[in-house]
């Protein structure tokens, strides 16, 4: 009963990372200049006729040929992705999805404090790198006798740091990306 439960939620999951729309406002700093959807002639379009994009599995296009930033294939913005699997790299992965922009990690105990273990699941939920298209859910447990773990508390800022976290590496990258595509 509870795996169908988890299997129903992520599958849920799934159907709704692929809605999305522009809830960005004029001049939003963090909204992607690539994605926007801009009618002006000659400015980057963006079509929703697909829930993969225009460019289909392979990435998306912009109307005049070129392809968007992020747009690899995979179903959420690419630098958030890579973001993600770089901050967490310390932790075993336990599940990554780059279509429906999950990923969760295994347990992790660090060395430090081996009585007490840590599991994170990121959840991407839009194709544009701002702030409200990551969201990261921690969980903690103490270990309670030889083989018995404990839920815990976890810090309400322990998410939100993580999150700001990806946020910063995946405009790191996109920098990088951009210098890299100008020279």
């Amino acid at each position: 009963m509870y795996l169908r439960t988890i299997a129903s939620a992520f599958a849920l999951l799934a159907l709704v990372s692929g809605c999305g729309g522009d809830y960005g406002y004029e001049g939003d700093p963090y909204k992607d200049a690539n994605t926007s959807t801009s009618k002006e002639p000659g400015g980057p379009q963006r079509s929703n006729s697909s829930v993969l994009g225009d460019g289909g599995l392979f990435g998306s296009v912009l109307g005049n040929g070129k392809k968007t930033e992020g747009g690899t294939g995979i179903g959420v913005n690419v630098f958030l992705w890579r973001a993600t699997l770089d901050t967490l790299s310390f932790v075993p992965l336990a599940s990554a999805d780059p279509f429906g922009g999950v990923v969760i990690t295994d347990w992790y105990a660090p060395p430090e404090t081996p009585y007490e273990r840590f599991k994170v699941n990121v959840y991407i939920l839009g194709r544009e790198l701002r702030t409200d298209s990551v969201r990261v859910a921690v969980f903690r447990q103490n270990r309670k006798g030889a083989a018995d773990w404990a839920d815990s508390q976890v810090a309400a800022t322990t998410g939100t740091n993580l999150e700001n976290e990806i946020l910063v590496r995946a405009r790191q990258m996109r920098v990088a990306a951009r210098n890299a595509a100008s020279q």
